[in-house]
């Protein structure tokens, strides 16, 4: 498939070009809304910082997103911060709760309603080391954060005000390591989603070829494993992240080491996992290099969407809604190095492919009736970018 070319596009105004400078002075006030359907939507960019990981960002960015035309606009960034790598909401979305690529802390910050600024709140310690994902329960009142180095998933309180308090617990996962010598040489938990009923947390482990579920006792603060404990991939798949039907019982694992998505049927009652399918995430032509990264099922459900690293390209499946198996419909190239992160707007008429290895995030409008991604021309330059988060 040939590459689409970037077309040039004016913001509002004509004042700045579709390519934006994460960490710029703001192009519009704080306060200033984006002109569009409703209420203003706010979006985070976490990213990677540190020497060690090459990388070039600077913090989290903050902008305003027009919903009409999918165009970004920058109203903050948040220095002093190692690797914010992965971002998440509570459930009220008045707090944003910052996992740390390679670092031991969860950090908690307040969002303004009106500009969609951060203010820091305070830092907890996670009692493991490489915090890859978090997420918030469904009362609101504890952060699961995944550590993917030490292969734990931890539990803290979220305090009325929003900010952390100390760990209540601390799951270590086990099992036998994969056959890869290098990636899969110990646990390593890499997402902590709850699934669409807010009773299981689904844990990929790509270091043991496992899908992991708990339960999270809200009274005490405690992981609790499944009677259905885990799943079991193919050896060498190394599940990476797990995204869910928003009402049907399937799950889709995409599997980094091999790239392949894994269709599981889900027991929205018992928690188990049975699988349904495997298939790859490329195109028979290709032969190189490649893992793959991100998953997301759009929100009609009607399509899933894959992240290749290496192809650097967004796979896209039609999911068949009597059996909930995939059918390839498409790659399109994400226009930058290794696609880490990508997501869909809670509308479903944005793809934003975060390319973390050449400072882009690029958008495509996604075809409702197909699935397919068009380019829109609009690019945001920022560094490392490895997560998005709408508000």
């Amino acid at each position: 498939m040939m590459v689409r070319g970037i077309r040039r596009r004016d913001f509002v105004g004509g004042v700045a070009s579709a390519i934006v400078a994460g960490g710029c002075a703001a192009l519009a006030p704080p306060s200033a809304a984006p002109q569009g359907e409703g209420a203003a939507m706010f979006v985070y960019v976490g990213c990677y910082t540190t020497r060690q990981r090459n990388a070039r960002g600077e913090g989290i960015n903050v902008y305003t997103m027009d919903r009409a035309s999918g165009i970004w606009m920058h109203v903050q960034l948040v220095k002093d911060l190692v690797n914010p790598s992965w971002l998440t909401v509570d459930r009220q979305q008045r707090f944003l709760y910052v996992a740390h690529g390679d670092g031991e802390v969860a950090t908690a910050f307040a969002i303004d309603k009106s500009t969609g600024q951060l203010t820091r709140l305070n830092q907890q310690a996670t009692g493991g080391k490489n915090g890859v994902r978090n997420a918030v329960d469904p009362t609101n009142k504890f952060l699961v954060v995944g550590n993917y180095s030490s292969g734990t998933v931890a539990v803290l309180p979220i305090n009325p005000d929003g900010s952390l308090a100390p760990l209540t617990d601390l799951a270590s996962l086990t099992g036998n390591p994969g056959p890869h010598r290098t990636e899969q040489a110990s646990p390593h938990p890499h997402d902590v989603p709850f699934d669409r009923t807010g009773r299981f947390i689904v844990v990929p482990d790509k270091g043991l070829d496992k899908v992991f579920v708990y339960r999270l006792d809200a009274g005490r603060g405690k992981l609790v494993p499944n009677e259905a404990h885990f799943a079991t991939s193919r050896p060498g798949a190394g599940p990476r992240h797990v995204d869910f039907h928003p009402n049907k019982p399937y799950a889709y694992v995409i599997n980094e080491l091999d790239s392949t998505i894994t269709t599981y049927r889900f027991d929205p009652t018992s928690g188990e996992l049975r699988a349904l399918q495997v298939i790859t995430t490329l195109p028979p032509s290709f032969t190189g290099n490649n893992t793959t990264s991100e998953i997301a099922v759009a929100p009609s459900g009607r399509f899933v969407y894959g992240s290749n690293r290496g192809h650097d390209s967004i796979a896209i499946f039609a999911v068949d809604a009597g059996t909930g198996v995939l059918t390839p419909v498409d790659w399109e190239p994400t226009q930058g190095k290794t696609p880490r992160f990508f997501a869909v707007d809670p509308s479903g008429s944005y793809l934003y492919a975060a390319n973390q290895d050449s400072d882009t995030i690029v958008c495509f409008r996604v075809d409702q009736g197909s699935g397919k991604l068009r380019s829109t021309g609009n690019v945001v330059k920022t560094g490392s970018p490895s997560t998005i988060v709408f508000v």
